[in-house]
């Protein structure tokens, strides 16, 4: 609805603010002014011509006003942040922003990296120093002469340096000395393994150059490798072969010519090695091992890596090795870093408008969002702007995002909208600016590597949004930078576990002897027949465990929901998240496009069949789910100040009952819920954590419905845990679920995936500090509504919609908590006896 200017007859804008006011402005005479909150935009308007009519409404900014309520900073404040710097008229406009809060501002100055020893003092090879001199490259980096060294020295080491500081070269150049010293042609020696087929191409010309110089013979060995090729691989093996580990999980349990190959490496490396968190990282531990079986020399580790908290313990963990850091300086130049509130709009409005402001300045331009529907979006957004922008992120054609990163490169595009696809070293050509969504510290400082390689300015904006955390750091800037990302996996996941022992067993037989750390596993595969002792040795039941490897993803656990369109397969998708995603009627994201299911078929078929909708639909939809836990073991037990909390085994039952759908820009549900015929009933197994909450007793005494405000309050405390824990846990909160037990205080908080993810032992690890900053959260949130708001209670992710929440109860308990009140894990339906 469109609203007139009294005063220009222009445009007038109503925005609701982040402290639940009204702002009403007019953009070309500069009147405005702030009311009281109202769901109806005609009343507010109503209000702001009887104010202008009386002369109460400002004919100039009202910036002391807006600072006031912290809408925005104030121009002095700005210039205390600018203080001696000399921002672009550009960057200025935005820091002096009337729609957002300026949290923080600075310039990212990067010391200059420390010099190690000249090309021709470490005993290289003469080929490779003369190659390096042909390069221009006279000295080495300090890490890259320590990274040299140890690994010439036979050690495993985790090399640690930001984007674009020479990592390749630093475990590349020993690993070719070792080949030319060795004389290792003819056999596979070193293995370098990527994340993704992606990166493995992209880097291959830059590797195979440097080999081509010395004379050592480098391939690619993945799923777009073409059959002449391979057969040339098999017959005539590379001293480097460049792979990924889905492809070696594929060829070791298949026994193929190609895995026989690898029992000559004596080098794994593995780059990007922080992308292995999670479930696929449990799973590469065991590939890992796998390969450490089948190889006749003692593997030497070396992993590449960003900035992370703890490299050396992630790593070790990873490869089940002793590791030694070498850690990297960062690049030389500046840039520019702004971390944004936005109070008067949404996070992906501010982003396009940023997106706007830069690609005028003809500032090359990437734009991170932490989901795949949220990139799709702000493209989409983005494009009405008259930006020429495109789409990059997995879950595309491969063709498709190489030809979206040759255009960007060769400067035919403005902008990419992306995932952490990109946070990884794919050469996109020279960057300008980086502007991102909220992640932890160490991943923004990568994505901004990007920017400015070629020694111009660099520009980094980081978008906060309309979530706890982010209204947390609106008002701790400082803290953000301390919360250095945690990765975790969990080599103890059952699932994983005993599927990869079915994996080990294809592999190779397994002797009487080995693996007694899975001995128990091994015992049940023989019981169920999936094993069978032949000859003192374990050997595989193929006719019994095919379909169940075949069907196995290292990077998920668990069935999958195919997608169909028009009778051909188009994707799919992993339970238990599918059946959120893939119900009846659901919208679904595919390939930049929106799609309707018109037929789910589970649990029988498992798939589903989509069709297009019309460019104009102004819907997506979110699904609303229930939950019940069951505690199958305590793992282990202990105090939080006074709050006894315990990691344990659980089994989740879930169901899928209906859905609510949400309006394109509104990101607010729009008319009645949709109930389903017949709900999607799923559970499994996983791990987390479960707290007894202390009861809100002032603020039920005050209540009408205790019972109500109780149950509230509970639910309120266990979105903003797991909400305000994102950063300190290393931005794990998308894997987490949540479920609170109506009275009962009993709060789980639980890995989203099957066998557990080493998510909530990373929050159990941290959960005092965890629990302070959710009290932070609450009462820091300015919002007055007795429900709190998506800036403290809410989450986008809550199966009920967000109902049933009470912000007042929650910080009373969140209080009682930090102030050390004790509870103890008591089993509800039990009276007194303790939980399990």
């Amino acid at each position: 609805m469109k609203f007139s200017c009294p005063k220009c007859k222009s445009k007038i804008e109503i925005q609701k603010t982040f402290n639940k006011k009204m702002h009403v402005s007019c953009s070309k005479c500069g009147i405005q002014d702030i009311l009281e909150f109202s769901k109806n935009p005609d009343e507010v308007f109503l209000e702001f011509l009887a104010r202008f009519d009386k002369g109460l409404v400002k004919q100039k900014e009202l910036t002391d006003e807006l600072a006031d309520e912290g809408i925005i900073r104030t121009k002095k404040e700005i210039n205390e942040m600018i203080g001696e710097s000399n921002p672009e008229k550009f960057l200025e406009e935005i820091l002096h922003s009337k729609k957002d809060f300026i949290s923080d501002y600075k310039i990212l100055k990067n010391s200059e990296p420390k010099m190690g020893c000249k090309v021709e003092e470490l005993g290289l090879d003469e080929n490779i120093s003369n190659f390096l001199n042909e390069s221009k490259i006279k000295q080495f980096y300090k890490f890259q002469e320590d990274a040299i060294q140890e690994i010439v020295f036979g050690e495993n080491i985790v090399i640690e340096a930001p984007t674009a500081s020479g990592k390749t070269e630093a475990f590349l150049i020993p690993v070719i000395q070792r080949i030319k010293k060795e004389s290792n042609q003819g056999k596979i020696f070193a293995i370098f393994v990527y994340p993704t087929k992606a990166l493995a191409r992209d880097q291959f010309p830059k590797i195979q150059k440097f080999a081509d110089k010395i004379k050592i013979n480098v391939k690619v060995f993945d799923g777009d490798t073409k059959i002449e090729e391979r057969r040339e691989i098999i017959d005539t093996p590379p001293e480097i072969i460049i792979t990924n580990f889905d492809v070696l999980h594929y060829h070791l349990w298949h026994q193929t010519k190609f895995s026989n190959l690898l029992n000559s490496t004596e080098i794994l490396v593995v780059d990007e090695a922080h992308v292995y968190s999670g479930i696929f990282g449990s799973n590469v531990h065991y590939i890992i091992k796998r390969l450490k079986r089948i190889c006749k020399n003692k593997l030497q580790f070396v992993a590449a890596s960003a900035t992370l908290e703890d490299a050396k313990t992630f790593c070790e963990q990873l490869f089940g090795e002793k590791m030694q850091l070498v850690k990297g300086s960062g690049k030389k130049g500046e840039t520019d870093f702004v971390m944004v509130f936005p109070t008067l709009r949404t996070q992906r409005n501010l982003m396009v408008e940023l997106t706007k402001k830069l690609t005028d300045k003809n500032h090359k331009t990437m734009i991170f969002s932490n989901s795949h529907l949220n990139a799709e979006l702000l493209a989409m957004q983005t494009k009405k702007q008259k930006i020429n922008i495109k789409v990059h992120r997995a879950g595309l054609m491969a063709n498709y995002r190489m030809s979206v990163e040759k255009q960007f490169k060769e400067d035919k595009l403005q902008a990419i909208s992306c995932t952490p696809t990109l946070e990884l070293g794919i050469d996109v050509g020279n960057v300008d600016c980086v502007i991102s969504s909220t992640i932890p510290v160490n991943r923004l400082t990568q994505r901004i590597g990007r920017a400015a390689r070629k020694g111009q300015r660099g520009y980094a904006f980081l978008a906060l949004g309309n979530d706890p955390i982010s209204q947390y750091y609106k008002n701790h800037p400082n803290d953000y930078f301390e919360d250095i990302e945690k990765t975790y996996i969990d080599p103890k996941n059952p699932f994983v576990e005993e599927f990869q022992i079915l994996a080990i067993a294809c592999d190779k037989p397994i002797s009487k002897h080995e693996l007694k750390e899975h001995e128990k596993m091994i015992e049940y595969h023989v019981t169920e027949g999936n094993l069978i002792e032949l000859n003192n040795r374990i050997v595989p039941n193929f006719e019994k465990i095919n379909s169940i490897l075949n069907d196995y993803s290292i990077r998920g656990i668990g069935k999958s929901i195919d997608i169909f369109l028009n009778e051909k397969k188009v994707g799919d998708r992993i339970l238990p998240i599918a059946l959120e995603e893939l119900h009846k009627d659901a919208i679904y994201f595919l390939a930049g496009s929106r799609y309707k299911v018109k037929e789910l078929n589970y649990p029988k078929n498992n798939y589903a069949k989509i069709e297009r909708v019309q460019k104009d639909y102004p819907y997506y939809t979110k699904s609303l789910t229930e939950e019940w836990p069951t505690i199958e073991t305590i793992f282990e037990k202990r105090n939080a100040g006074g709050i006894e909390i315990a990691f344990c085994k659980l089994h989740i039952e879930k169901k899928v009952y209906g859905y609510v759908n949400i309006e394109l820009g509104q990101e607010v549900a729009q008319g009645e819920k949709v109930m389903l015929d017949i709900p999607l009933e799923y559970d499994f197994i996983t791990k987390g954590i479960v707290f007894h909450a202390p009861r809100p007793l002032e603020v039920m005494e005050k209540s009408e419905d205790e019972e109500y405000t109780e149950a509230s309050g509970y639910h309120a405390t266990e979105h903003v845990v797991i909400e305000g824990s994102n950063m300190i846990t290393g931005g794990v909160s998308q894997d987490l679920g949540g479920i609170s037990l109506g009275t009962s205080g009993l709060i789980f908080i639980y890995d989203g995936a099957i066998g557990g993810s080493g998510a909530s032992k990373a929050l159990y690890d941290r959960f005092e500090k965890a629990l302070e900053r959710s009290m932070h959260i609450v009462k820091e949130c300015p919002c007055k509504n007795e429900a709190g708001c998506p800036r403290c209670t809410f989450s986008y992710r809550c199966g009920n919609n967000n109902e049933f929440l009470h912000k007042y109860s929650a910080l009373e308990i969140l209080e009682r908590i930090n102030n050390g009140e004790k509870t103890e894990l008591i089993d509800p339906m039990e009276g007194d006896k303790p939980l399990v």
